[in-house]
């Protein structure tokens, strides 16, 4: 699975599985497109791809603001000449929260940031890959878009949507040559993971509850990403993958 020359952008990449996609899609050739709301971690990253001999830049942007998405979306095209594979990775968590206790703002932020942003890169993104004649969209979605838990309700609402998002893109931009997919991870060794902690479930719980007995690692992310923008995968579209050691069963 080599991307030789495509230009990836891969949004969330500053640091945790966006960061792992963003170095394996460069390690395999890609020229990747850093997109991250913090700018110092995107710069690393782009440090960390170039000290290992690839190509990438940096760009800062909200992927809630459509302004900002447009951005990205022209600084790759303008920079590589194309988009051929798009990465709606970024997102945030949701405190465990009974649905009574959970302020309106929040919910509106948990889908801004997590569902939103997939539809505005798409919306920025397709008509650039309908001249290409082809293209890949990834979204990342989660194990809680399938499988619900206590207290995330707008997380799970969240992800549940990006899961039908790429159902019904996929069947829309079939007949484009665009391809589209989810990735849904288990509970994933980030940064990010403590803050879907609940009560009497820890971090080191979760892992009890995955069959294969682990957390997933970031690196379990990127190769599943790589897998389905690569020409192996030419005949997947509309699938939502589980990377979940089991936990879904």
């Amino acid at each position: 699975m080599t991307f030789t020359d495509d230009a990836v952008a891969v949004t969330g990449a500053g640091s945790g599985m966006g960061r792992a996609t963003a170095e394996l899609f460069a390690e395999r050739g890609a020229n990747v497109v850093v997109v991250d709301i913090d700018g110092e971690a995107a710069a690393e990253t782009v440090d960390r791809i170039e000290a290992d001999g690839g190509e990438a830049i940096s760009v800062i942007a909200d992927v809630s603001d459509a302004d900002d998405v447009q951005g990205f979306v022209e600084k790759t095209v303008d920079t590589y000449g194309s988009i051929d594979v798009l990465h709606n990775n970024a997102g945030i968590p949701q405190k465990s929260t009974p649905v009574e206790d959970v302020e309106e703002a929040t919910w509106d932020q948990v889908q801004d940031v997590n569902l939103k942003s997939a539809f505005l890169g798409a919306k920025y993104a397709v008509p650039q890959m309908k001249e290409q004649g082809e293209g890949v969209i990834l979204n990342t979605a989660s194990t809680a878009g399938i499988r619900p838990r206590t207290g995330l309700s707008a997380y799970a609402a969240s992800k549940g949507g990006m899961i039908t998002l790429t159902k019904q893109l996929a069947y829309e931009l079939a007949e484009d040559g665009i391809r589209v997919n989810a990735i849904c991870p288990v509970a994933t060794d980030t940064s990010m993971l403590p803050e879907f902690a609940a009560g009497d479930l820890s971090v080191e719980g979760m892992a009890d509850t995955i069959p294969l007995g682990r957390l997933a690692e970031p690196g379990d992310i990127a190769s599943a990403a790589a897998f389905l923008a690569s020409d192996e995968a030419s005949m997947v579209t509309g699938t939502a993958l589980e990377v979940d050691g089991g936990r879904d069963l």
